[in-house]
């Protein structure tokens, strides 16, 4: 039986990942937290939510040095699309559209996956810039807004402080190019379309591991 731990937090919800992985669910990670569950014995670590500014980041070289030590780490959504899209040549597997964006340069910044959450429920308080940038695609193609207004809303969402960043806060904060009947259809349409890509990612990478583990 594979020793399973998977760091999860905002970016799936506990119980609906329990559903799809039958895993040791801890915390979002944080500095020594990978060679703590290397050292305890973990065939797979799933590194998806890690602390960015709460605490010390997970380190490059706690993540080598589980793999050096024959464990399996995979990355995906979140703090772990970040270091995935780092040390994938040195043996971390990446999964997901957030790390291929990181991994082929299109994102670069954590900032881009960064979000305040609520540290008891895990619950997320502000939304993530590349969720934004998902949604404001989406809404483009759908036809919701144009081009021009992404671009416009994209840089409102940027310039605002990743724990503030709301969509009402983004287009509250939209230059005067963009009307009042733009933003209102923009709001309501956000309310049913918002594109969760970290959530998507999540779900990706446990359905890896739970293939992996299967193949072992």
């Amino acid at each position: 039986m594979h020793r399973i731990i998977i760091f999860l937090g905002p970016s799936l919800d506990c119980h609906e990942a329990e559903k799809s992985l039958a895993a040791e669910y801890r915390p979002p990670a944080k500095r020594g937290d990978i060679t703590k569950a290397a050292d305890e014995g973990a065939d797979i670590i799933g590194l998806i939510d890690g602390v960015f500014h709460q605490d010390n980041a997970v380190a490059h070289r706690e993540i080598l040095y589980a793999v050096k030590m024959g464990v399996k780490v995979i990355g995906a959504s979140s703090m772990g699309a970040l270091r995935a899209a780092e040390m994938d040549t040195l043996g971390m597997i990446g999964i997901g559209e957030i790390y291929r964006m990181y991994r082929d340069g299109v994102l670069e910044s954590d900032d881009e996956v960064a979000l305040v959450f609520d540290p008891v429920s895990g619950y997320s308080l502000s939304e993530p810039l590349i969720n934004i940038r998902c949604t404001l695609r989406n809404a483009r193609e759908a036809g919701i807004i144009d081009a021009d207004t992404h671009d416009a809303l994209l840089a409102a969402a940027r310039s605002i402080f990743y724990p503030g960043r709301m969509y009402s806060k983004i287009v509250s904060s939209a230059p005067d190019s963009v009307d009042a009947g733009t933003r209102e259809r923009f709001l309501a349409w956000v309310e049913t379309h918002a594109c969760d890509q970290k959530r998507k990612d999540a779900i990706a990478a446990l359905g890896y591991i739970a293939k992996v583990a299967a193949e072992q």
